[in-house]
């Protein structure tokens, strides 16, 4: 059974020993995250699963590691003390794999223990009191949105059959040109992006999202739209409403949307 569901940002500077005097910019996120990582705890998932834009991305095919011990660390950005280590669920990952390929998806399993930042910042908030779950990183592809969101359905009608409790973290910055300063150059159409995208995940307009206009997506510059695909794919999947969406928080201090969200299940 899935026992939680978010979405979470995936900035290092909001990790304390990373972020230093910036700290107080994303004081929003940083809270909500914290206020996540209880409802993480109390949900007592034994498997993570996690869907990250940072992983080993291929375009025509999903992928997931297989490797049995995974770890990572935050030194390229200067922090060279914080370790994660987490053991992946070889079972589930195999049977996704098989689950999805009856399903006309692709998918790919490979071998790398190590753990990209997209995964590093959520699991660094919401293990740190509740460090001994098991973890499945998953990498989206370039398909198209509808099979990212029928990979999403697979998902769930799997997991719905173990006694299991799952955790599905869709992990993904939104718009990355939200202001003049925004590391990707300004566009007004990011913020206009992150508005239209938050209120249809708000009202749990599923339809909305997947038909969200292209060049939208593409002035936008976001990296999370297709993590948050697979877990509405996921929620539709188990015949939970989307519109159980509880917004954390927003902000966009440095030009790039945190959103920090949870479904109620």
């Amino acid at each position: 059974m899935i026992c939680f569901a978010s979405i979470c940002p995936h900035p290092p500077i909001i990790i304390p020993t990373i972020g230093g005097s910036e700290l107080p910019k994303v004081k929003k996120t940083i809270e909500a995250m914290r206020k996540l990582a209880g409802v993480f705890a109390a949900a007592k998932p034994e498997t993570v699963i996690i869907v990250s834009p940072h992983g080993p991305v291929q375009t025509d095919k999903m992928t997931i590691t297989i490797s049995e011990n995974l770890s990572g660390n935050f030194g390229q950005f200067g922090d060279f003390e914080t370790q994660m280590n987490f053991k992946n669920d070889p079972v589930l990952t195999k049977e996704i794999k098989k689950s999805a390929q009856i399903a006309g998806i692709p998918v790919d399993l490979i071998d790398l223990p190590q753990l990209d930042h997209g995964a590093l910042v959520p699991l660094c908030f919401l293990t740190k009191n509740y460090p001994q779950v098991k973890l499945t990183p998953i990498a989206f592809s370039f398909l198209d949105y509808q099979t990212h969101f029928k990979f999403g359905q697979i998902l769930s009608k799997l997991l719905a059959t173990s006694d299991k409790r799952f955790a599905i973290i869709a992990s993904g910055d939104l718009s990355h040109r939200v202001t003049p300063d925004a590391p990707a150059g300004f566009s007004p159409r990011g913020k206009e992006f992150d508005e239209k995208l938050v209120e249809l995940l708000k009202t749990g307009n599923v339809q909305g999202i997947l038909n969200l206009d292209k060049d939208l997506i593409e002035e936008a510059g976001e990296c999370g739209l297709r993590s948050i695909i697979i877990l509405l794919g996921v929620l539709d999947g188990c015949q939970l409403s989307n519109a159980n969406c509880q917004l954390l928080s927003y902000e966009a201090p440095f030009g790039v949307g945190y959103l920090v969200a949870k479904y109620s299940l």
